[in-house]
């Protein structure tokens, strides 16, 4: 981001803001799987980001902003109340290519079947292409534990997503 000397530091808060809010979602969305609570997240992260945003520096903001969004989701993960059970599922209306929406949902099973700092990784490195070492930045590991979690978090999810046929049923 280019920092504008005449202006002030809450325009450029609105206009990161502006440019980021979309992928911060999406990236908590690849973290939770759910758009309601990744729209929580980036709201979270976004308050952070307004409260600190002075002390900032203009190139460690994204990297600051992707922590953030990881703290929460892990945090929310640590904290997370129960689900309330109803006895019938609401009914939703399914659009668009079957096979697409099936496919789509078998992927959302296998992330959410990975421990969340697995998940994290995996996301982080093949959604947001975040290096490794920026990866194990942003999470406080080693560049050997994101090497060695992100390569079984792929593991898992290939094993999930295999087709029937070839596991054997």
């Amino acid at each position: 981001m280019i920092w504008r000397q005449d202006s002030t530091w809450e325009s450029d808060y609105a206009a990161y803001f502006a440019a980021r809010a979309a992928a911060l979602r999406r990236l908590a969305y690849g973290l939770c799987g759910d758009w309601h609570l990744a729209e929580d997240l980036a709201q979270a992260t976004f308050l952070q980001l307004y409260r600190h945003w002075r002390r900032l520096e203009p190139g460690t903001i994204d990297a600051y902003a992707r922590r953030a969004v990881v703290n929460a989701f892990l945090s929310n993960r640590r904290s997370r109340r129960r689900e309330r059970l109803v006895a019938e599922p609401p009914e939703v209306r399914v659009t668009g290519d079957e096979a697409h929406v099936a496919t789509a949902l078998r992927v959302r099973a296998a992330l959410d079947a990975l421990p969340p700092r697995q998940r994290a990784l995996v996301v982080l490195r093949h959604l947001e292409d975040v290096s490794v070492a920026e990866a194990a930045e942003l999470l406080g590991v080693s560049q050997g534990t994101v090497k060695s979690q992100t390569a079984r978090g792929l593991d898992k999810l290939r094993a999930a997503l295999a087709e029937p046929a070839l596991r054997g049923e």
